[in-house]
């Protein structure tokens, strides 16, 4: 196809992709399915990767993520992005209005606006693109977080007009998609976050772009700072303008002509912010008039025309029907107050963690007591005391089971640790999540085994434990008529299996879950040892001998490898060709790579970035994100580009593929 053509082709697929994340991420409206949706997109990123130079910054394929961040680079924003002064009742809010009558001495309308809970952000666009984005930090300066802002689809990467503006935004997650969020995590055994708007603000701080993509962020702009050559009277106009270009703006925005009307709206929206799809901690109070902010002004901290009108957390008073203990991925025994169910901040509730033995004791805890429970952020159930007062004498004390309440396996709680613990690595409620962990990402890494098939593996008896994965092959057949599977589905599965055999040893410690054994002190143990076996017999005096590896860690390595089931899983993985060798065995030293930084760019075909990582630090080599005079080699696959024309304008050696794969077999 003609160079031309396929210019013009990309800018219509982009202003049709655009078009309809507006009318699906902002109007929340699709106009087409998600089938010919996936089309449009499958065409732009094909036309784009055969031809890079055409790719432009604000395109639809950039917001997939898969760019790592060596760090964030700090902000001075253009203007002082002041906090807000706080209202807590209703003469709170009557004080404040007089103060504005009072310096204005005319008549005054007020914007209500929902305050939701999460992350500010300030957005500049230059010539209608999207520029930067960066968190508000102090206020004064933040940090540059565009590449991850980029990701969220309700964010337009290009405006209807060419003008030079900064918008202030707030990001979110919403209810559902967070609980959706803290389900996957707990299913693959990861800590959960303890409210949507931490989440947010996690995601938005990721170094990992593609992290950043996967998270369910949205956003709702709520402030023009500043635009060039347009004027507004009021605030309502300047949103208006702002929703006109595709701009997702703060919904509810209701006007008020005295504090009456106020805290009417403070008191409606206290008993309905249950009912939003997202989480509200308050309401904003607004001048309209941009006429009359400037006359009000500031003080140093906060603007004089604007105020916060923060909710008090809803409390209910209930009864502890009975405690049960639910047993996590790493054999940890978790209390659960069972409740008489109880209506809170828009949600029935009947179940509220007690977090473990000593919060029990702490708070005086016992089976019948009636409590006073509230939500931790307005999100996850909490005991907050007890009602001492109610009690009766039917009240009895809770006692941590001596046996696992899943395999009757015992359990123990370790010196100054909280968590009562099952000694069972076999136990059901510790398998089924240990197989999420031991598949994710950071761990063996297969792709298209995620936490629903893993279920339906173990369902249909398939994976009783890790290393009836690498047996999958023999039921190839049986695999293909199960239930959202296929013959294609079922070769890439199996394909990525035969991938991960191959992985380097540090991931393979980090899979088996050991506890307090995490991704970094893994890859230490990799390099301290030449093989598995060689871990497993260490004493104490060699593992803490490692750099970072502390009494308990050692204790709980010993302690893994003494039971006979897990010393025989590693057996079953080695026997069924997994790697168990460090690569500090296979090659003692390699000059190529020893003490040398290289740079990953652009797509690789007999690597994946994590295999051509692990096998650079295997060798005494560092991997960067960016290019530097400090680089000494960038690593360039298909498609490379801006770091490879950076290398190039800085001299910096490149070598493709062929080179690297002879490299590492010197």
């Amino acid at each position: 196809m003609d160079k031309e053509l396929i210019r013009k082709r990309i800018e219509e697929l982009t202003m049709l992709i655009n078009q309809h994340d507006y009318s699906y991420y902002v109007l929340d409206n699709p106009t087409i399915s998600d089938y010919e949706y996936d089309k449009l997109m499958k065409e732009l990123l094909e036309l784009e990767r055969e031809n890079p130079e055409l790719r432009k910054e604000d395109s639809p394929t950039q917001r997939v993520g898969g760019q790592v961040l060596q760090g964030f680079d700090e902000v001075v924003h253009n203007t002082p992005k002041l906090s807000l002064g706080n209202v807590f009742d209703d003469n709170d809010i009557r004080e404040f209005d007089k103060r504005i009558r009072k310096n204005l001495e005319e008549d005054v309308d007020y914007v209500v606006e929902l305050k939701i809970d999460g992350l500010t952000v300030i957005l500049n666009y230059e010539e209608g693109s999207l520029a930067r984005g960066a968190t508000r930090g102090d206020g004064i300066k933040g940090e540059d977080v565009t590449a991850n802002l980029r990701t969220i689809k309700s964010i337009p990467l290009s405006l209807k007009d060419e003008v030079n503006l900064e918008v202030r935004g707030e990001v979110y997650i919403p209810k559902k998609a967070f609980e959706d969020l803290n389900e996957r995590r707990e299913e693959q055994g990861e800590q959960q976050f303890s409210n949507p708007r931490n989440a947010a603000a996690g995601s938005i701080r990721q170094l990992d772009t593609k992290i950043a993509a996967e998270r369910p962020l949205d956003i709702f702009i709520f402030n023009l700072e500043n635009i060039n050559s347009k004027t507004f009277n009021t605030h309502i106009e300047a949103l208006e303008y702002l929703r006109s270009n595709g701009f997702k703006v703060s919904p509810y925005i209701e006007l008020c002509s005295n504090s009456e009307e106020i805290i009417e709206r403070c008191r409606y929206w206290s008993d309905k912010r249950g009912e939003l799809p997202f989480e509200i901690d308050g309401l904003v109070i607004k001048v309209n008039s941009l006429r009359q902010r400037d006359i009000l002004g500031s003080t140093t901290k906060t603007p004089r025309w604007a105020a916060a009108y923060k909710f008090p957390p809803e409390k209910k008073k209930t009864k502890i029907r009975d405690i049960t203990v639910q047993v996590g991925r790493t054999g940890a025994l978790t209390p659960t107050a069972e409740l008489e169910p109880v209506r809170l901040a828009g949600s029935v509730i009947s179940r509220a963690t007690l977090h473990n033995e000593d919060f029990i004791r702490d708070k005086d805890i016992m089976i019948g007591d009636t409590v006073i429970i509230q939500k931790a952020g307005d999100v996850i159930p909490e005991v907050v005391e007890v009602v001492k007062e109610a009690r009766d004498g039917t009240q009895y004390a809770f006692i941590m089971p001596k046996k696992c309440p899943v395999c009757n396996a015992d359990t123990y709680r370790e010196a100054g640790e909280a968590a009562t613990k099952c000694t069972n690595i076999s136990c059901e409620a510790q398998l089924k999540r240990s197989l999420f962990h031991f598949v994710s990402r950071d761990a063996m890494n297969i792709d298209g085994m995620g936490p629903q098939i893993v279920t339906m593996l173990m369902d249909k008896g398939y994976i009783k434990n890790a290393a009836d994965i690498y047996s999958l092959r023999s039921h190839k057949d049986e695999l293909i008529k199960l239930d959202r599977m296929g013959e294609k589905s079922v070769n890439n599965l199996l394909d990525s299996i035969e991938e991960s055999k191959t992985n380097a040893l540090g991931r393979l410690i980090f899979a088996l879950g050991i506890r307090m054994i995490g991704q970094r002190a893994a890859q230490l143990l990799a390099k301290g040892f030449d093989n598995i076996d060689e871990l497993a017999s260490a004493s104490h005096e060699q593992l803490t001998g490692i750099s970072e590896i502390g009494d308990k860690m050692a204790e709980s390595i010993i302690t893994f490898f003494r039971q006979p089931q897990n010393k025989q899983l590693v057996e079953n993985l080695k026997q069924l060709g997994v790697n168990t060798k460090s690569h500090k065995a296979e090659i003692k030293e390699n000059v190529r790579f020893k003490g040398k930084t290289f740079v990953l760019t652009g797509a690789l075909v007999d690597f994946t970035r994590d295999q051509a990582k692990d096998i650079i630090e295997g060798f005494g080599g560092k991997v960067s994100g960016s290019v530097s005079k400090k680089t000494d080699y960038v690593l360039a696959g298909e498609d490379a580009g801006s770091k490879l024309k950076k290398a190039m304008e800085l001299g910096v050696l490149v070598i493709d593929e062929a080179a690297f794969k002879a490299w590492t077999e010197e």
